[in-house]
Protein backbone atom coordinates (compact mmCIF):
# COMPACT_ATOMS: atom_id res chain seq x y z
CA UNK A 1 0.00 0.00 0.00
CA UNK A 2 2.67 2.35 0.60
CA UNK A 3 3.22 2.74 -3.36
CA UNK A 4 -0.46 3.84 -3.33
CA UNK A 5 0.50 6.70 -1.44
CA UNK A 6 4.29 7.83 -1.99
CA UNK A 7 3.78 10.70 -4.49
CA UNK A 8 1.24 12.14 -1.51
CA UNK A 9 4.09 10.82 1.15
CA UNK A 10 6.80 12.71 -1.09
CA UNK A 11 4.53 16.09 -1.29
CA UNK A 12 4.07 15.76 2.15
CA UNK A 13 7.49 15.67 3.08
CA UNK A 14 8.87 18.69 1.12
CA UNK A 15 5.63 20.54 2.15
CA UNK A 16 6.42 20.13 5.92
CA UNK A 17 9.47 21.53 5.51
CA UNK A 18 8.09 24.44 3.76
CA UNK A 19 5.69 25.34 6.39
CA UNK A 20 8.34 24.92 9.13
CA UNK A 21 10.55 27.22 7.73
CA UNK A 22 7.88 29.59 7.53
CA UNK A 23 6.91 29.20 11.54
CA UNK A 24 10.78 29.54 12.35
CA UNK A 25 10.53 33.39 10.70
CA UNK A 26 8.42 34.24 13.38
CA UNK A 27 9.70 31.84 16.45
CA UNK A 28 11.62 34.02 19.29
CA UNK A 29 10.32 37.15 17.34
CA UNK A 30 8.64 39.93 18.38
CA UNK A 31 6.86 40.56 15.06
CA UNK A 32 3.13 39.24 15.69
CA UNK A 33 0.69 39.45 17.79
CA UNK A 34 -1.22 36.53 19.77
CA UNK A 35 -5.13 35.84 19.05
CA UNK A 36 -6.90 33.31 21.50
CA UNK A 37 -9.84 31.41 19.57
CA UNK A 38 -13.38 30.48 21.53
CA UNK A 39 -11.55 27.14 22.43
CA UNK A 40 -8.67 28.90 24.57
CA UNK A 41 -6.22 28.10 22.49
CA UNK A 42 -3.80 30.36 20.48
CA UNK A 43 -3.39 31.34 17.16
CA UNK A 44 -1.08 33.91 15.12
CA UNK A 45 -0.32 34.62 11.63
CA UNK A 46 2.61 32.09 11.77
CA UNK A 47 -0.17 29.54 11.52
CA UNK A 48 -1.92 31.05 9.37
CA UNK A 49 0.29 32.09 6.60
CA UNK A 50 1.73 28.61 6.74
CA UNK A 51 -1.68 26.53 6.42
CA UNK A 52 -1.88 28.80 3.22
CA UNK A 53 0.66 27.45 2.03
CA UNK A 54 0.13 24.26 2.58
CA UNK A 55 -3.07 24.19 0.62
CA UNK A 56 -1.73 26.23 -2.11
CA UNK A 57 1.08 23.35 -2.75
CA UNK A 58 -1.78 20.44 -2.34
CA UNK A 59 -4.33 22.11 -4.47
CA UNK A 60 -1.76 22.38 -6.99
CA UNK A 61 -0.33 19.15 -7.08
CA UNK A 62 -3.83 17.15 -6.48
CA UNK A 63 -6.73 19.21 -7.18
CA UNK A 64 -9.21 16.26 -6.51
CA UNK A 65 -8.33 15.83 -2.72
CA UNK A 66 -9.94 17.44 0.24
CA UNK A 67 -7.84 19.31 2.24
CA UNK A 68 -9.07 20.32 6.29
CA UNK A 69 -6.80 22.31 8.32
CA UNK A 70 -7.41 23.77 11.70
CA UNK A 71 -7.04 26.91 10.64
CA UNK A 72 -9.00 27.52 7.98
CA UNK A 73 -11.27 24.67 7.77
CA UNK A 74 -12.53 21.92 5.54
CA UNK A 75 -12.00 22.47 1.02
CA UNK A 76 -13.90 18.80 -0.23
CA UNK A 77 -12.93 16.84 -2.84
CA UNK A 78 -13.33 13.85 -4.96
CA UNK A 79 -10.72 11.78 -5.08
CA UNK A 80 -11.48 9.48 -1.68
CA UNK A 81 -7.98 11.20 0.04
CA UNK A 82 -8.28 14.22 2.58
CA UNK A 83 -5.03 15.92 3.69
CA UNK A 84 -5.42 16.80 7.24
CA UNK A 85 -3.06 19.93 8.41
CA UNK A 86 -2.04 21.31 11.65
CA UNK A 87 0.68 24.24 10.65
CA UNK A 88 1.77 24.61 13.99
CA UNK A 89 0.73 21.66 16.77
CA UNK A 90 1.64 23.33 19.97
CA UNK A 91 1.40 26.74 19.52
CA UNK A 92 1.44 27.67 23.29
CA UNK A 93 5.33 26.23 22.84
CA UNK A 94 5.75 28.49 19.72
CA UNK A 95 4.71 31.34 21.69
CA UNK A 96 6.42 31.00 24.36
CA UNK A 97 9.92 30.25 22.32
CA UNK A 98 9.86 26.47 23.45
CA UNK A 99 11.50 24.77 20.56
CA UNK A 100 8.84 21.71 20.85
CA UNK A 101 6.24 22.95 18.14
CA UNK A 102 5.83 20.89 15.05
CA UNK A 103 4.40 20.61 11.63
CA UNK A 104 1.71 18.12 10.84
CA UNK A 105 0.85 16.90 7.69
CA UNK A 106 -1.27 14.06 7.01
CA UNK A 107 -3.25 12.18 4.36
CA UNK A 108 -7.03 9.90 5.46
CA UNK A 109 -8.60 7.70 3.80
CA UNK A 110 -11.39 5.39 5.10
CA UNK A 111 -11.29 7.03 8.39
CA UNK A 112 -7.87 5.87 8.86
CA UNK A 113 -4.18 8.08 8.67
CA UNK A 114 -2.45 6.47 5.73
CA UNK A 115 0.70 9.26 5.54
CA UNK A 116 1.85 11.17 8.32
CA UNK A 117 4.74 13.71 8.69
CA UNK A 118 5.74 15.47 12.01
CA UNK A 119 8.19 17.79 11.53
CA UNK A 120 10.25 19.58 14.30
CA UNK A 121 11.45 22.74 12.74
CA UNK A 122 13.46 24.27 15.43
CA UNK A 123 14.92 21.07 16.11
CA UNK A 124 15.28 19.70 12.35
CA UNK A 125 13.83 16.62 13.45
CA UNK A 126 11.41 15.02 11.00
CA UNK A 127 9.68 11.49 11.65
CA UNK A 128 6.78 10.42 8.60
CA UNK A 129 5.40 6.94 7.11
CA UNK A 130 2.95 6.02 4.61
CA UNK A 131 0.92 2.66 5.51
CA UNK A 132 3.05 -0.16 4.48
CA UNK A 133 6.24 1.62 4.32
CA UNK A 134 7.93 1.87 7.44
CA UNK A 135 8.90 4.62 9.82
CA UNK A 136 12.04 7.21 9.27
CA UNK A 137 13.80 9.18 10.82
CA UNK A 138 15.83 12.04 9.89
CA UNK A 139 17.87 14.95 12.09
CA UNK A 140 18.69 17.98 10.18
CA UNK A 141 21.22 16.39 6.75
CA UNK A 142 21.27 13.25 8.22
CA UNK A 143 19.79 10.46 5.92
CA UNK A 144 16.66 8.96 6.83
CA UNK A 145 16.74 5.99 9.13
CA UNK A 146 14.46 3.49 10.26
CA UNK A 147 12.19 5.10 13.42
CA UNK A 148 11.33 2.31 15.65
CA UNK A 149 9.64 1.93 19.10
CA UNK A 150 11.96 0.87 22.50
CA UNK A 151 11.50 -2.61 23.24
CA UNK A 152 10.80 -1.89 27.08
CA UNK A 153 8.63 -4.14 28.66
CA UNK A 154 7.48 -2.36 31.76
CA UNK A 155 6.38 1.71 32.60
CA UNK A 156 8.40 0.96 35.78
CA UNK A 157 11.66 1.08 33.33
CA UNK A 158 9.85 4.06 30.95
CA UNK A 159 9.17 7.55 30.07
CA UNK A 160 5.82 8.63 30.17
CA UNK A 161 4.91 12.03 28.29
CA UNK A 162 1.53 14.18 28.21
CA UNK A 163 1.58 17.47 26.93
CA UNK A 164 -0.43 19.40 29.78
CA UNK A 165 -1.34 17.82 33.13
CA UNK A 166 -4.55 20.42 33.72
CA UNK A 167 -5.87 18.16 30.93
CA UNK A 168 -6.59 15.47 33.06
CA UNK A 169 -8.38 17.43 35.62
CA UNK A 170 -10.42 19.07 33.21
CA UNK A 171 -12.02 15.94 32.30
CA UNK A 172 -12.56 14.73 35.60
CA UNK A 173 -10.03 12.14 35.16
CA UNK A 174 -7.14 13.31 37.80
CA UNK A 175 -6.93 9.79 38.93
CA UNK A 176 -5.42 8.45 35.87
CA UNK A 177 -2.65 10.28 35.70
CA UNK A 178 -1.47 10.27 38.60
CA UNK A 179 -1.52 6.38 38.32
CA UNK A 180 0.83 6.74 35.12
CA UNK A 181 2.51 9.08 36.98
CA UNK A 182 2.90 6.67 39.68
CA UNK A 183 3.94 3.79 37.31
CA UNK A 184 6.55 5.14 35.37
CA UNK A 185 10.00 5.71 35.65
CA UNK A 186 9.97 9.51 34.65
CA UNK A 187 7.07 11.45 33.78
CA UNK A 188 7.49 15.14 31.85
CA UNK A 189 5.01 17.10 30.09
CA UNK A 190 7.68 17.19 26.98
CA UNK A 191 4.16 17.17 24.64
CA UNK A 192 1.83 17.91 21.47
CA UNK A 193 3.54 16.39 18.52
CA UNK A 194 6.97 15.96 20.22
CA UNK A 195 5.65 13.06 22.75
CA UNK A 196 4.88 11.21 20.14
CA UNK A 197 8.03 11.45 18.02
CA UNK A 198 9.62 10.60 21.34
CA UNK A 199 7.42 7.29 21.27
CA UNK A 200 8.29 6.80 17.60
CA UNK A 201 11.54 7.25 17.86
CA UNK A 202 12.12 5.09 20.86
CA UNK A 203 12.84 7.38 23.43
CA UNK A 204 10.04 7.60 25.23
CA UNK A 205 6.98 4.75 25.93
CA UNK A 206 4.04 6.49 26.09
CA UNK A 207 2.27 9.99 25.16
CA UNK A 208 -1.20 10.36 26.77
CA UNK A 209 -3.38 13.14 25.85
CA UNK A 210 -7.08 13.95 27.22
CA UNK A 211 -7.98 16.17 24.37
CA UNK A 212 -7.14 16.01 20.74
CA UNK A 213 -8.71 17.16 17.58
CA UNK A 214 -8.57 15.28 14.22
CA UNK A 215 -5.92 17.67 13.17
CA UNK A 216 -4.08 16.83 16.21
CA UNK A 217 -3.93 12.73 15.48
CA UNK A 218 -3.99 12.05 11.29
CA UNK A 219 0.01 12.43 11.11
CA UNK A 220 1.01 10.47 14.42
CA UNK A 221 -1.34 6.97 13.51
CA UNK A 222 0.91 6.12 10.79
CA UNK A 223 3.95 7.02 11.98
CA UNK A 224 3.38 5.25 15.60
CA UNK A 225 2.04 1.97 14.29
CA UNK A 226 4.83 1.84 11.23
CA UNK A 227 7.14 2.64 13.95
CA UNK A 228 5.87 -0.48 15.48
CA UNK A 229 3.73 1.24 18.29
CA UNK A 230 0.27 1.63 18.85
CA UNK A 231 -1.83 4.65 19.05
CA UNK A 232 -5.40 4.71 20.08
CA UNK A 233 -8.07 6.63 21.64
CA UNK A 234 -8.69 5.64 25.79
CA UNK A 235 -10.48 2.75 24.83
CA UNK A 236 -7.78 0.97 23.35
CA UNK A 237 -9.77 1.94 19.25
CA UNK A 238 -7.03 2.67 16.74
CA UNK A 239 -8.43 6.08 15.57
CA UNK A 240 -7.46 9.55 14.63
CA UNK A 241 -11.22 10.76 15.52
CA UNK A 242 -11.49 9.91 19.15
CA UNK A 243 -11.11 13.15 20.94
CA UNK A 244 -8.04 11.52 22.79
CA UNK A 245 -4.86 9.75 22.42
CA UNK A 246 -2.28 7.30 24.24
CA UNK A 247 0.78 6.38 21.72
CA UNK A 248 2.50 3.11 22.82
CA UNK A 249 5.98 1.57 22.17
CA UNK A 250 3.23 -1.91 21.98
CA UNK A 251 4.77 -3.31 25.12
CA UNK A 252 3.37 -1.13 27.82
CA UNK A 253 0.08 -0.51 25.85
CA UNK A 254 -2.02 -3.26 27.99
CA UNK A 255 -0.41 -2.11 30.80
CA UNK A 256 -1.21 1.67 30.06
CA UNK A 257 -5.00 0.92 28.91
CA UNK A 258 -5.19 -0.60 32.29
CA UNK A 259 -4.06 2.59 34.49
CA UNK A 260 -5.96 4.70 32.32
CA UNK A 261 -9.08 2.50 33.10
CA UNK A 262 -8.56 2.60 36.70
Amino acid sequence: MAQQFSDRLHLAKAIALEAGAIALRYFCQDNYQVEWKRDASPVTVADREAEHHLRRRIAAAFPADAILGEEHGEQPGTSGLRWILDPIDGTKSFISGVPLFGTLVAVEHDGRGVVGVVHIPALAETVYAAVGGGAWHTRGESPPRPARVSDKRALADGLFCTSDVKGFGEIGRESAYGRLQAASRLCRTWGDCYGYVLVATGRAELMVDPRMNVWDCAALQPVLEEAGGTFTDWQGTPTIHGGEAIATNGYVFEEAMSLVRG
